[in-house]
């Protein structure tokens, strides 16, 4: 049990449901455990898969969830809509327990049609700093199939004010919102700075802002 550290709900008790593998590879991911087997990330260090996923049924899943009695749950990753299929029963054993339901993802892979309305899509489209080619952190079609379900938000993880340009020409060229500005960073003194150098811009630009709670509560602990 935790709270969601980022974006609109951020604040809020909820349980995680984090997955393995992911279809790009941002060098500052804070969770380079879930994916990176080969050392590519910023940390240079190779994790094992056997070690880091187990697998389990849904319906073990929803059990342990239930369990921790708070009213959402999110489920990153990695990137969960790579195993999509495979969340579309325990998405609506949830829902019929009467849970919120929060999916983060980066925004290259469209949703299926079950999940649609059934949660909140929390897309983090990735710029140019997180060293993946446009063509596979931008892919247009997802991009529009998520900005036309019900509740959406985009948070775009930022380090200067700069980058926020390439927000904008992100935005305006896929026609998405709402916009949240989020800074990056892994430990808190990284996060206060990133987050001192782009409010000002941000609000004055009419985004919203958030910052990263896990982050500034309990650093770079896993778990959280």
């Amino acid at each position: 049990m935790t709270v969601q550290g980022e974006g609109p709900s951020a604040g809020q008790r909820c349980a995680f449901v984090r997955l393995g593998g992911c279809n790009l590879s941002c060098r500052w991911c804070d969770t380079p455990y879930t994916w990176d087997w080969t050392g590519v990330g910023d940390s240079g260090v190779a994790y094992d898969p056997r070690r880091e996923l187990h697998p389990l049924p849904w319906r073990e899943v929803f059990g342990r969830l239930l369990a921790y009695r708070v009213p959402m749950v999110v489920v990153s990753g990695g990137e969960p809509l790579s195993q999509q299929s495979r969340l579309v029963p325990l998405v609506r054993a949830l829902a019929g327990t009467g849970h919120r339901i929060e999916i983060e993802t980066n925004g290259t892979i469209a949703p299926r049609p079950e999940l649609v309305g059934a949660v909140r899509f929390n897309v983090s489209p990735k710029l140019a700093h997180s060293g993946d080619p446009q063509a596979r952190r931008l892919v247009p079609g997802a991009l529009a199939a998520l900005a036309a379900a019900p509740g959406t938000a985009f948070k775009f993880v930022c380090r200067t004010a700069a980058d926020l340009d390439e927000v904008a020409s992100i935005v305006e060229r896929h026609g998405i919102g709402p916009v949240w500005i989020m800074p990056e960073g892994r430990v808190p003194q990284e996060l206060d700075r990133n987050l001192r150098a782009l409010a000002d811009e941000v609000v004055a630009r009419g985004w919203n802002l958030t910052t990263r709670l896990h982050i500034a509560a309990w650093g770079n602990r896993r778990g959280i």
